[in-house]
């Protein structure tokens, strides 16, 4: 404890955790966007590489909690049916983390942003992909496009929420991958940190210290996701989506 007050101090370390309590309920509701918010808050009082390092721990029990939710085996029925876009996303991760020098952030920013922006603005207004079906084509294209935006820029949330939004994913089986997907990635995220130093023994206690605020707002979260049906996750969804993206294209124009 004294450690993380060498960093912030009590009254800072109380907003953070009421931040990761916030994250926390969004990503219980609908299943992604904890890493937005906490980032988006934790970075108007500190630093964006000791906020990074606030996130990794809560990111990664949590998406560990979201997949196991119904069981181990159901987590696995849903790696089964979706492994080509788990595949797909794993390759080109590893192939487009290559180009992380060559390609401007703003350019990988609006490639990410304007399609999610698009696309949650005409769901929301009422047009439906009605014709989109999984496909082991459409997968691949799909599950390939989050990897390589994934691997050059860590976000790969918006894509992969939009396929399985317009897929018309039945809410906990869209919630169970997206916490599969994500675990993987924290799980990869936490590995590359510790290498690159912004996970380390000064950091290391504020990542453990905002766990148990994110746990008790996914808790939260998920007793507001099983009191509302299918068409309001929906709409919750794309409307967090629609944040998102506009806060994608935000962050490319001005930083």
């Amino acid at each position: 404890m004294d450690t993380i007050f060498t960093l912030l101090s009590p009254g800072y370390l109380a907003i953070a955790c009421s931040i990761a309590v916030l994250a926390g309920v969004v990503k219980g509701v609908v299943g992604f966007a904890m890493p937005m918010v906490l980032i988006s808050g934790l970075t108007t009082f500190i630093a964006p590489d000791l906020a990074l390092a606030g996130l990794i721990l809560p990111t990664l029990v949590t998406n560990g909690i979201q997949a196991l939710r119904q069981g181990p085996h159901a987590a696995w029925k849903s790696v089964q049916r979706f492994r080509v876009f788990l595949l797909a996303g794993l390759v080109m991760l590893v192939l487009s983390a290559q180009l992380v020098r060559v390609l401007p952030m703003q350019v990988m920013l609006l490639m990410i942003g304007v399609p999610v922006t698009g696309f949650a603005l005409l769901q929301l207004s009422g047009r439906r992909f009605a014709g989109l079906r999984q496909s082991p084509r459409i997968e691949t294209a799909v599950g390939g496009f989050a990897g390589f935006i994934g691997g050059m820029s860590g976000i790969w949330g918006p894509p992969t929420v939009a396929y399985l939004t317009a897929l018309g994913t039945e809410k906990n089986e869209q919630m169970r991958v997206q916490g599969v997907i994500y675990g993987l990635g924290a799980v990869a995220l936490f590995g590359a940190h510790i290498g690159s130093g912004v996970l380390r023994a000064d950091t290391l206690p504020l990542s453990v210290a905002l766990v148990p605020s994110a746990v008790v707002g996914m808790w939260i979260g998920t007793r507001v996701l099983d009191r509302i049906d299918q068409r309001a996750f929906a709409r919750a969804t794309l409307f967090v989506l629609l944040v998102a993206g506009l806060n994608l294209v935000r962050r490319a124009f001005f930083g």
